[in-house]
């Protein structure tokens, strides 16, 4: 049924209304208040649709309805003679055919005396009992069939272009009977189908035509009331089983209803007689009725129609009955007739009611949302800043306790257990009885499968157990099996358990060992005699399976980084939740007060709990008879404690959104009781209560689960595919549902479905009703059935438990409904943008709703969960849509996903600006902009970050409560190892990152960036070794020439020894300290942007490569090891590196120094060159006003009086360290932190800053100058960090000379930083000039801060016209109010041939706030013009330095409201 018949007869619309505004609209379509007992017939038989949608009481099924003449019928009448049987309409007619030897046709042809069906009788004497009509219809002036509505039982639509009705048997023959009640229809053609045989039966090698009478109009000159016509459809709809009908049916049953009314009209009924009938209500008030029907005619339906929706309005919009609705417009129609009675006219109340004059009464009616323009919807302009969700969520961190805990005997037991078992443990489980615990262990040995049982309980032990080649079967265990002592029975054999002495256990342990040898056996059942007493699972048999083929944790770990008490109290009470679905929804509710107080910590464990769940990793019923009404009560305690957590604590909205979403969203009213009573009646009415359906009604009396709906869908499918048994195994198949699984129920499926034939239709009808009831209490994230449960619904039909009733959710935003509708139009749409733009609207237009409080805010976050992942299944289904689709539709698809991501994640600050990225990509792209394609790659490349980021958060939350509880209830190693991953994958952002992929090379393409960007182009030739991190193995010795894949780069590692190349899919600046040390060392550096480039050399671990970098590419080639041989020898010329040597610095008696004062004994390189460019560098480069601490100062502050102990203790500290005790580096830092500052260091530190103009922070407060000394002690301790220890190591330079000056400098607050190379380091092209610019300062550059920043090249014989290379992709900038900077200046930073730069640590006596960029506002990015001054002006300030000291410089600086700045240079590496 369409959205006028079958969706808004007597119920709750999906549309709603509008009131016309003008009366030259007077025609369009209405809908009134939510209630289509106000649409006019205007509406019903205009609208275009082009679903039909069963919206009330049935399951949401969008479906098209294309129909079609059958080629064969149409091609045979245009080619051959037809058999024309024509009838009079006064008396019929019969003729007979013969079709085939003694086989004889017959067609009857009927008028009844009411006139309004024509009925066709065939009849075919013959005892065939296989035989189908293939027929249609003719409608005048075309001779293609159409397909009648009203249709004989059992027929079915033949690939949507003839109709096929099978023949019921009567006696010998076999009898159909056809009636038309479509006065349009002129005639029929049939052809005759002996299915079993594979016949046609034809006249004359063509169709059989039937011409049918016409019919005199017998209809009175009555008009019917309108919404009598509609409730009379209504029913037709109902009786002829809720089908869906096409708009141009829907006319017609509109029509076929009317006619009906009118024939009873014509038989004597009066209206008043039609609407009691109909609505089963009497108006007593003869005067009343006589006024209104008086006065009908009068009146116009759409004045009516909008009196209606007054009144509607006026009353708080309610949701009325349909009894209401029809009294709600005679009463409407009862106010319009006072006021013509008192004298208005009907102009003057259209111009009342349509122009607001009832303005001053009711308020103004919320206008129809225009959404829809031809096939899209017209989406609504919004600040895109509105979607920011960002929360300051700290996790609350538990204090898990140092001292291990006291294990239970049988604990105890298992860990001795398996660290004595050589091979794989294959499962594992405890099972909780009553105050004792029973071990199950099984393991893999020798090739031998061995069970291990032991438990606690006091009473002696007798295993009566038995072995299984199918699940659950009882087989005995051959003798082989057997151990000592047993005794062996008819389907079992019993073991006493044995006692073992344990050391340091109060409690006495039993145990058994048994060996199978047999890999047949699957599985052993097995119970307990302890003492007299029989020990069951929860009354039933205990089931260990033998070959999981998944290994299981060994051991739980320490619980860190979880909610480990929730946890811990999850396990013990798992084995009462798997009872049930209703146990296990009940202790989660139990538990949700201690998961809140947890935080994201506590709510992390439920998600994990809930998740292991819904992935049938745990036990979902043990024997426990629990109705189903009950299963949905616990799901709605659940959710609705979750709904309160979410209004309360916004903060946990994206964690609670998980978890409600493996919970699923429960049953209102009896929606639940629904499953056992629905299968019943299925049953029932299909006549189908045995085999299959039998055991399944069993299995869902008992307990019901989402493996119902799979069940469900796979008869379904089954149905529809002609009763192939292949299809109903391979749905099952492809939701993780066997044979195995079938049969492990407590209430076993053991046979296949077996229907007949006559039976398709009702099951069809009855399975997707059941479809729905199914879905409302076990899929939270299915699209049809949360629209529905928000709009409100009614459930109706026979037998389906009439009198549900689901009310719409108040509050939602006007024309909400009519975005539904074109939801589900399109929800089935192969071109997808239509239907992502439509389901992102419908989320932006929740969104509001989903922050106010609401007593239905589960229904709605449900609602918005099923959108999401309708959003995911359109991407992917429209990947095909985009295989040759131009670069700016998928960067409109990526836009839309990132959006929808948006939506869907808190602290969703990065993503936004992502979006804002994509956009102005868009917008680059429209306008011509030639650099769109380059700024298109940096917001991919952003996005990728972003998505990496929310990994990696994911991965902190959720995995370290995965694992150990995982490890308590003995989930597959595999399952607990993704189940991140898995929680990722199953989100929008698994789609977002194809897309990307997509696009990637299109853009590389475009912008002519190459598969590669070389950093250090240095020949190499090594072994190539694949890590995931480079920090994870920077200071590992390879003892052969090795080429390095690493995944990850953050960009202040070290190059390993024996590494000759680092290739990775990561990108570090250029100028990133691991990069400018790749260069330094000689090492090749590259990063790969192809995807199948670098798998292809990841492909090649283990085997000997030979890189050979240009500028943009690196080529690549296998070797062998004699080519390695041969090219070492031809290098064995080549002289080795100087040896490096430190010169130890003395104290010179100052603890501080003017920048006049830097020389070589007091200061590094830093500090001097900082020094030598005051006054010769052209006045619009500044230079900020600099002190120092010099060399030595660090070594006399530590022999002061004062700091006796820190010295002590640091000499203990450093003897460990050369001992090899590297673990002393953090200890040795730490103590630095201690030292006390003489009071002369504070005096002359204080005299020279302030000499020099520059702030003296003591002048804020005590506090301030102890800010200020932690930071001077940090560059101080920053000698022993392990990137500088292991590096000088490396080189063999005494770290004990190693010696640090402090350079003191006042932050200028950068609105940009920048490095320059002065030779560009990639091509070492001298004649250019290369740099990067971040937004904010220049820590994000240099250090390990992901991203790219802007770069650019400059050549020096034009400065006034830069190239950018790329644009920023970086998400995070460093920002800082008006402070001081200590930057380190060792001794042993500037070596030559060495990379000592970077290696110590610069820090401002203020903490950065750390700001997420939004490049769409930024000049740099925006302003061409200002991009230009700016790039330009440093890369003059860079010649002009490099023309200063004579060679090339590298040269770090900041722009401060366009000024240039300069904070210190050296020489180029």
């Amino acid at each position: 049924m369409s959205n006028t018949i079958g969706n808004n007869l007597l119920h709750q619309s999906l549309l709603y209304p509008t009131v016309l505004e003008h009366q030259g609209r007077i025609n369009s379509s209405t809908c009134i208040g939510g209630n289509t007992f106000f649409q006019s017939q205007a509406t019903s038989l205009t609208q275009k649709s082009s679903i039909s949608t069963e919206f009330l009481g049935n399951r949401l099924k969008v479906r098209r309805h294309k129909l079609k003449m059958g080629k064969c019928c149409s091609s045979s009448r245009s080619r051959s003679t037809r058999a024309v049987l024509a009838a009079d309409p006064s008396s019929g007619l019969t003729e007979k055919f013969n079709l085939y030897q003694n086989v004889e046709l017959q067609v009857d042809v009927e008028l009844p005396p009411s006139g309004s069906t024509s009925v066709v009788n065939i009849q075919v004497t013959s005892g065939i009992d296989s035989l189908l009509l293939h027929w249609g219809a003719i409608k005048s002036h075309t001779k293609k069939w159409i397909l009648p509505h009203h249709r004989p039982v059992g027929t079915t639509v033949y690939m949507d272009q003839a109709l096929r009705s099978p023949f019921e048997k009567s006696g010998s023959n076999a009898v159909l009977r056809i009636e038309i009640d479509d006065p349009s229809i002129q005639a029929l053609e049939f052809l005759v189908f002996d299915e079993a045989r594979n016949k046609w039966y034809k006249y004359n090698g063509g169709n059989f035509h039937v011409k049918l009478p016409k019919r005199e109009s017998r209809s009175p000159n009555v008009s019917i009331p309108e919404e009598l016509v509609q409730v009379q459809a209504y029913l037709r709809w109902e009786r002829n089983g809720k089908q869906n009908y096409s708009p141009e049916k829907e006319k017609e049953e509109f029509e076929a209803a009317r006619r009906e009314l009118l024939e009873e009209i014509s038989r004597g009924a009066s209206i008043q007689d039609l609407r009691t009938k109909l609505t089963g209500k009497k108006d007593t008030s003869e005067s009343k009725e006589q006024l209104v029907s008086g006065s009908k005619s009068s009146i116009p339906e759409d004045l009516v129609q909008i009196q209606s929706f007054i009144r509607w309005e006026r009353a708080g919009k309610p949701n009325y009955s349909p009894e209401q609705q029809l009294k709600e417009f005679e009463e409407a129609r009862k106010e319009l007739q006072v006021e013509l009675d008192k004298g208005a006219s009907l102009d003057e109340i259209r111009k009342r009611i349509t122009k607001g004059g009832t303005q001053a009464k009711v308020s103004k009616q919320p206008e129809k949302k225009n959404y829809s323009t031809g096939e899209r919807i017209q989406r609504k302009k919004r600040d895109v800043m509105s979607l920011l969700s960002k929360f300051d969520s700290v996790p609350v961190e538990e204090k898990i306790s140092l001292e291990p805990p006291v294990l239970s005997a049988i604990k105890q037991f298992a860990r001795e257990k398996e660290d004595h078992i050589d091979g794989p443990i294959v499962n594992k489980k405890i099972y909780k009885l009553a105050d004792k615990e029973l071990l199950v262990l099984v393991a893999k040995s020798s090739g031998k499968t061995k069970v291990y049982l032991a438990t606690d309980l006091p009473e002696p032990v007798v295993l009566h157990w038995a072995l299984s080649k199918i699940p659950g079967e009882w087989t005995a265990p051959p003798a082989t099996v057997l151990p000592l002592d047993s005794v062996s029975l008819d389907k079992a054999a019993e073991t006493k358990l044995a006692i073992i002495s344990t050391d340091n256990q109060p409690d006495k342990v039993q145990s058994l060992e048994i060996t199978i040898e047999d890999d047949s056996f699957v599985g052993m059942p097995f119970v307990l005699l302890s003492g007299e007493k029989w020990v069951k699972n929860g009354g039933s048999d205990f089931y260990v399976e033998l070959n999981t083929g998944s290994v299981k944790n060994k051991d739980a770990g320490d619980g860190k980084g979880t909610s480990k008490s929730l946890l811990d109290k999850i396990a013990d009470l798992e084995s009462e939740a798997q009872k049930s679905f209703m146990h296990r929804f009940n202790i989660a509710a139990d538990l949700m007060e201690q998961a809140t107080n947890g935080g994201e910590l506590g709510l992390a464990a439920i998600v994990v709990w809930m998740r292991y769940m819904a992935t049938r990793q745990l036990i979902w019923n043990k024997n426990y008879n629990v109705k189903p009404r009950e299963i949905s009560q616990a799901q709605d305690r659940l959710t609705d404690l979750l709904q309160n957590v979410y209004k309360s604590s916004p903060q946990y909205r994206e964690i609670l959104r998980m978890i409600m979403s493996t919970v699923g969203r429960g049953g209102e009213g009896d929606v639940g009781q629904r499953i056992r009573d629905e299968i019943l009646v299925i049953q029932r009415n299909n006549e189908c209560k045995g085999g299959m359906m039998e055991e399944w009604h069993q299995k869902l009396h008992n307990n019901t689960s989402p493996d119902d709906v799979v069940i469900c869908q796979a008869l379904i499918d089954y149905i529809k595919n002609d009763f192939d048994i292949g299809v109903y195994w391979k749905t099952l198949s492809d939701n993780g549902i066997t044979k195995e699984r079938l049969l492990s129920y407590d209430r076993a499926i053991h046979s296949e479905p077996n229907f007949r034939r006559e039976q398709r239709d009702g099951l069809l009808r009855d399975l997707g009703h059941y479809m729905r009831t199914l879905k409302a209490v076990h899929s939270g994230a299915d699209l049809e059935s949360a629209i529905a449960n928000c709009m409100g619904y009614k459930a109706e039909g026979q037998g389906f438990m009439v009198g549900v009733n689901i009310n719409p959710v108040s509050g939602l935003p006007s024309g909400f409904p009519e975005l539904l509708q074109f939801v589900l139009t399109h929800i089935e749409d192969k071109q997808v943008e239509s239907l992502l733009e439509g389901l992102l609207e419908a989320r932006e237009e929740l969104r509001p709703s989903l922050s106010r409080p609401s007593d239905r805010l589960k229904d709605l976050i449900f609602l918005d969960i099923a959108l999401d992942s309708a959003v995911r299944t359109a991407v992917e289904r429209g990947y095909e849509e985009l295989n040759n689709a131009s670069p700016e539709k998928i960067m409109y698809f990526i836009s839309l996903v990132v959006e929808n991501l948006a939506l869907s994640v808190d602290n969703n600050e990065d993503l936004i600006y992502c979006l804002k990225g994509w956009n102005q990509a868009l917008s680059m792209k429209k306008s011509g902009d030639g650099n769109w394609a380059l700024f298109a790659k940096s917001v991919l490349d952003r996005t990728r970050l972003s998505l990496t980021s929310k990994s990696e958060s994911y991965n902190q939350l959720l995995q370290p409560s995965a694992e150990y509880l995982g490890a308590q209830l003995g989930v597959d190693q595999s399952a607990v190892s993704i189940f991140t991953e898995e929680i990722i994958r199953a989100g929008s952002a698994a789609s977002l990152s194809s897309l990307l992929n997509r696009l990637d090379p299109v853009l590389r393409q475009t912008a002519n960036l190459g598969s590669w960007q070389v950093i250090s182009p240095i020949e190499a030739i090594g072994y190539v070794v694949v890590v995931d991190q480079l920090l994870s193995v920077q200071n590992n010795t390879y003892s052969k020439p090795t080429i390095l894949v690493a995944k990850s780069v953050r960009g202040e590692e070290e190059i390993p020894d024996g590494v000759v190349a680092v290739l990775t899919p990561d990108m570090p600046d250029v100028l990133s300290h691991v990069s400018v040390r790749a260069r330094n060392s000689k090492v090749c550096f590259a990063t790969c942007f192809d995807p199948n480039i670098l798998a292809s050399i990841q492909a090649s671990e283990g085997k000997l490569l030979c890189l050979k970098p240009t500028s943009a590419d690196v080529v690549y080639s296998e070797m062998t090891d004699d080519e390695l041989l041969s090219s070492t020898n031809s290098k064995d010329d080549v002289s080795s590196a100087p040896s490096l040597t430190l010169v130890k610095k003395k104290f010179a008696g100052r603890y501080a120094i003017s920048s006049e004062e830097f020389t070589n004994d007091m200061v590094g390189a830093k500090s001097r060159n900082i020094a030598n460019l005051k006054g010769k560098l052209p006045s619009w480069v500044n230079i900020p006003t600099s002190v120092a601490l010099p060399f030595g100062v660090f070594e006399t502050v530590l022999s002061d009086d004062l700091n006796k102990a820190v010295a002590s203790k640091l000499d203990i500290l450093k003897r460990d360290l050369d001992e090899g005790n590297v673990g002393a580096l953090g200890e040795i830092r730490n103590t630095v932190l201690e030292l006390s500052a003489p009071p002369q260091l504070i005096k002359e530190l204080q005299e020279k800053m302030q000499k020099s103009g520059m702030p003296w922070p003591g002048d804020e407060g005590e506090q301030r100058w102890e800010q200020a000394w932690i930071a001077i002690k940090k560059v101080w301790a920053s000698k022993w960090n392990e990137r500088a220890y292991f590096s000088t190591r490396k080189v063999k330079l005494d770290h004990d000379y190693l010696c640090m000056a402090v350079l003191v400098q006042e932050i200028i607050n950068a609105d940009y930083a920048f490095v320059i190379h002065t030779t560009n380091p990639s091509s070492e092209d001298s004649s250019e000039i290369y740099a990067e610019v971040v937004k904010g300062l220049g820590e994000t550059l240099v250090g390990a801060y992901p991203g790219r920043a802007l770069s650019f090249i400059c050549k020096k014989s034009d400065l006034n016209s830069p190239q950018v290379l790329g644009y920023p992709s970086k998400p995070i900038g460093l920002f800082i109010k008006q402070s001081i900077i200590f930057r380190s200046d060792s001794n042993g930073e500037d070596l030559e041939g060495y990379a000592g730069a970077g290696l110590y640590d610069s820090v401002p006596m203020d903490e950065e706030d750390k700001v997420v960029l939004d490049y769409s506002s930024d000049a740099l990015i925006n302003d061409s013009k200002f991009r230009h001054e700016i790039l330009s002006s440093i890369a003059r300030a860079g010649s002009a330095i490099e023309e200063l000291y004579g060679s090339a410089q590298d040269i770090e600086g900041v722009v401060k409201d366009g000024k240039i700045y300069v904070v210190q240079t050296r020489p180029q590496m």
